[in-house]
């Protein structure tokens, strides 16, 4: 079968090489390879064109495209009879293109999610790693839904269930998931299919990206029950146990302990043993960032997400139906 590898890029001058490299690199030569941009200024596109005659490469423009309308514009554009699916700011493995497509051409799955880690260049990016990102263990295949940055699909599929939300800007692919897992059962999981992309370099950037995954959960209305969790631990019971603790005795305080180890213990799990061979220095600044990022990221989630709540109550005459987790 024919198969089509797509991308969307704004911007990406810094990681579009790698990308482009490690697709060149694949034991499984993409047909085509779909790129669309979406507007970028910084040299993108030259960096690109260099891919032209290497590559079975179609760039495509669309400026001003999110996520979602880039994506659909370049299934559009393909050729292919199987989609797969990255991001710029990965590197692929080899063998990722074969993996990723190797149980829908078996036709054995509609679906096949492949897997992502990071590729971390600093402690920081480390640290983030190992806080925000699943290791394989914590993987249940049945389960999973997969990061478009490494997901293949038919193009039927895809047409079946009408594309990605072209109204939303974040989250999209959860959308997209959630409609193929309703339409076709489980996914077939590769885990060796692994894209490897860099974590957000700073504390800031890595605070606006969650704020803004969170506000497209709330213009989804997706996850209440986290949220409510959120909510509930930071705004209720944090300031309730200070209180107790006051009032009566400060051994309260003591769950302050129970409830930072039950938040931080799997991000530890993760990060110990990627901490081998390190500087005690940055052994260090590595454990002290998790309930950094911790706490930072739990809180941008917890500003975004009424933001775009109130998106959808301002546009709710706008937005189509659209399936729930399954």
């Amino acid at each position: 079968m024919r198969v089509s590898v797509i991308a969307t890029v704004l911007n990406e001058r810094e990681s579009i090489g790698a990308l482009m490299d490690s697709l060149a690199a694949q034991t499984r030569p993409p047909d085509e390879i779909v790129i669309v941009d979406g507007g970028s200024t910084d040299g993108t596109l030259d960096i690109l064109g260099r891919y032209l005659e290497r590559l079975p490469l179609k760039l495509l423009f669309h400026p001003g495209a999110n996520i979602s309308q880039g994506r659909n514009y370049a299934i559009r554009h393909a050729t292919g009879e199987i989609i797969a699916s990255t991001d710029a700011g990965t590197r692929l493995v080899p063998e990722w293109l074969a993996e990723i497509v190797a149980p829908i051409e078996r036709g054995e799955a509609a679906v096949c999610a492949g897997f992502f880690v990071s590729d971390p260049r600093t402690t920081f990016e480390i640290a983030l790693g190992a806080t925000t990102l699943p290791d394989l263990r914590d993987i249940r295949p049945d389960k999973f839904l997969p990061s478009s940055r490494s997901v293949a699909f038919l193009r039927s599929a895809w047409e079946e269930v009408g594309g990605y939300p072209e109204w939303l800007d974040y989250c999209e692919d959860l959308i997209f998931d959630f409609a193929l897992r309703r339409r076709y059962g489980t996914f077939a999981f590769a885990p060796r299919a692994i894209a490897h992309f860099r974590p957000r370099p700073s504390l800031r950037a890595f605070a606006r990206q969650y704020y803004r995954y969170a506000r497209g959960d709330g213009k989804a209305d997706l996850w209440r029950e986290r949220q409510a969790a959120r909510y509930g631990t930071y705004l209720v019971a944090v300031p309730l146990i200070l209180a107790a603790g006051l009032v009566f005795h400060p051994v309260v305080w003591l769950l302050y302990l129970l409830g930072a180890a039950a938040m931080l213990r799997t991000p530890y799990r993760r990060l110990l043993p990627r901490l081998e061979g390190m500087p005690a220095r940055e052994k260090a600044k590595a454990i002290l960032w998790v309930p950094i990022i911790r706490v930072v990221g739990d809180w941008a989630k917890m500003v975004g997400y009424p933001v775009g709540v109130w998106w959808r109550l301002q546009h709710r005459g706008e937005i189509p139906p659209h399936p729930r987790r399954p």
